[in-house]
């Protein structure tokens, strides 16, 4: 029997979006400009889910900058957000597939939205940048909330805002790549989904089936068709 769905929410950077582009754009830029070497693409998207910190910190280390005190960090950390903002979306975009995920559930008139702990400032740049803020139905970032995922208050937030109850959680899915949002959906009682494609470290990718999500998604397309096609959701 399929599960009936109200609403469908996503973690944003490497759930939805595929923003880790621009990010090795801003990285290979502030490298050069200190006369660095860029540490490798793949590194850098490891560390998207982990924050602005994380990445500038796998800068400094490719290069051995090991002995930066904490006003220059915050000063790299600075430049970074900086230069990201100014330019956003460059290279982002919806990943392969997603599109008609999102198209679908609005044809069906089922809500979307995203839960993030990206700051809502650059949030809401992103998502006007890429056309999807009027489309999105809930946006909770870090500054809505007192405490951000795993803690399920975020998800709480975006049921309230969806007009949903708390005790009809189960019948929204959360979609995201990282530990906390799996955390974070089953604490608020939601069906979780790991989008096991996203920005997830090596060394974590052995132990996804620990993080216990009701579905594992290796792929975009995988989301796809386990959104659409597989007969275990009904969007009635």
């Amino acid at each position: 029997m399929s599960q009936f769905v109200k609403a469908v929410l996503f973690d944003l950077d490497g759930t939805l979006i595929d923003t880790a582009a621009d990010f090795v754009r801003i990285i290979d830029k502030m490298s050069g400009e200190n006369d660095w070497q860029a540490p490798p693409e793949a590194e850098i998207r490891e560390q998207v889910s982990a924050g602005a910190s994380a990445m500038v910190q796998l800068m400094l280390r490719h290069n051995d900058q090991l002995e930066v005190s904490e006003p220059e960090l915050l000063e790299f950390r600075q430049q970074f957000l900086d230069d990201y903002e100014a330019e956003i979306c460059v290279d982002s975009c919806v990943f392969d597939e997603l599109e008609e995920v999102l198209r679908v559930l609005e044809e069906k008139s089922v809500p979307w939205g995203i839960v993030t702990n990206k700051p809502r400032y650059l949030a809401e740049q992103l998502l006007e940048k890429m056309q999807l803020n009027e489309r999105c139905s809930v946006l909770v970032c870090p500054d809505d909330v007192s405490r951000s995922k795993p803690d399920p208050e975020p998800m709480y937030a975006a049921l309230e805002r969806l007009s949903i109850p708390r005790g009809a959680a189960e019948s929204v899915l959360y979609v995201g790549d990282h530990i906390r949002d799996i955390e974070a959906g089953k604490a608020a009682g939601m069906p979780t989904i790991l989008a096991a494609y996203g920005y997830i470290p090596p060394e974590d990718q052995k132990n996804l089936k620990k993080w216990g999500a009701d579905y594992i998604t290796e792929t975009p397309a995988d989301l796809n068709k386990l959104l659409l096609s597989s007969g275990k959701f009904d969007y009635l």
